[in-house]
């Protein structure tokens, strides 16, 4: 279901129903990966999260890396951030 390169490759899931009595398929959330600082990407206005997780961690899936060593929930947070911190490629 998942890519080999997913962080929810090899979750657990169950089923549960909802409110409106459909069943649906829930993925475990993934046990917490620590991140190791590389170093730091000077954002130019424009530039893409995905585009630069492709560059430093050859996985454009990758995104979410950057965004959690930047203590961010949602990687849109990082969009006007003028400084990024990138995670070593594993």
């Amino acid at each position: 279901m998942f890519d080999d390169k997913s962080r929810y490759k090899g979750a657990s899931q169950y089923q549960r129903t909802d409110r409106q009595g459909r069943t649906v398929s829930i993925v475990q959330v993934p046990e917490e990966q620590s991140e190791i600082f590389r170093g730091y990407h000077q954002r130019i206005q424009g530039q893409r999260l995905d585009h630069m997780a492709y560059k430093y961690i050859n996985n454009s899936a990758g995104f979410w890396r950057i965004g959690h060593l930047n203590d961010v929930m949602l990687p849109e947070a990082l969009s006007e951030a003028a400084v990024i911190a990138i995670p070593k490629k594993k």
